[in-house]
């Protein structure tokens, strides 16, 4: 039997350049609106990230940080409280992925946008205001520099400080362990599945 976890990666530290994107209550329809929801695959949502809060109705440039040359590489993104609400899209987070993000901090993430998130091996760990309201300031005046994610130790390292952060135990333990991909941990066990299958008389229908 091929080994569950060969095929996926495990997701223990994330290291990078953030963009700080204030705002409480941030839902996914301004993450990712619905009018580019119309798509066979998600390949080229990264462009739409954010796409009303970036340009207006003539798609002119608006002030905002995705939009700064300075930010263009990040893949941190530090956010604020209930980010990700609103409906359960998971075009969203498939949106974020693609611009380039590899990890949230924030001070907490909807339920269901954490968890389509995990799908996708995105880190979203959370801290209380006044922590997300620092590095947001930092991150703001260094966009070069370094941010530090150890999802296993459950830190953030910056500016030669390090910070508590929590993450999830069930997100944790899937990332660490390489076995947040169900897909692919299917895929991995496809052997194992289908003895199973065959053993059931309701399958079989013996």
């Amino acid at each position: 039997m091929t080994d569950a976890t060969e095929e996926i990666p495990e997701v223990d530290y994330v290291e990078g350049t953030g963009i700080p994107i204030r705002g409480n209550d941030i839902d996914t329809d301004q993450i990712i609106p619905a009018r580019f929801m119309k798509v066979v695959t998600f390949d080229g949502l990264g462009q739409f990230s954010f796409f009303d809060l970036r340009f207006d109705d003539d798609d002119n440039e608006k002030d905002h940080p995705m939009n700064e040359e300075r930010f263009q590489d990040a893949n941190i993104m530090v956010v604020n409280n209930n980010f990700g609400c609103g409906s359960s899209r998971e075009h969203a987070p498939q949106a974020l992925m693609r611009w380039g993000i590899d990890a949230l901090i924030g001070e907490s993430f909807a339920e269901i946008f954490a968890g389509n998130c995990l799908a996708l091996g995105i880190p979203t760990v959370t801290a209380d205001h006044e922590t997300i309201n620092d590095l947001q300031q930092w991150v703001d005046d260094n966009p070069d520099g370094e941010v530090e994610v150890d999802v296993a130790a459950e830190t953030v390292t910056y500016g030669g400080q390090e910070v508590g952060v929590s993450v999830d135990d069930a997100q944790r333990k899937a990332l660490v362990d390489g076995i947040w991909d169900t897909t692919a941990l299917m895929k991995a066990n496809e052997q194992a599945i289908a003895e199973t299958a065959a053993n059931l008389p309701y399958v079989t229908g013996d």
